[in-house]
């Protein structure tokens, strides 16, 4: 039962920082395509930062929820 649990929390941090690196890096994007081309960033890259950033977010907050112990 440890085991699975162990897989199963650990694909949800995975996910979890997944998801919010590629949030990250489509803010870095937001900011970097107007510098380098001048012109506006595409629409999919600010949904990808609206719900891969804030989603990743919850999911670490999750796993640090699950993955706690209780105190004695």
């Amino acid at each position: 039962m440890t085991d699975r649990r162990h897989r199963t929390n650990s694909f949800l941090l995975r996910s979890a920082l997944t998801l919010f690196g590629a949030g990250i890096l489509a803010i870095a994007a937001i900011f970097l395509v107007p510098a380098v081309g001048g012109n506006e960033p595409p629409l999919w890259l600010y949904l990808t930062a609206m719900i891969a950033a804030p989603l990743g977010f919850v999911l670490a907050l999750v796993f640090a929820l699950i993955s706690g112990r209780r105190a004695r």
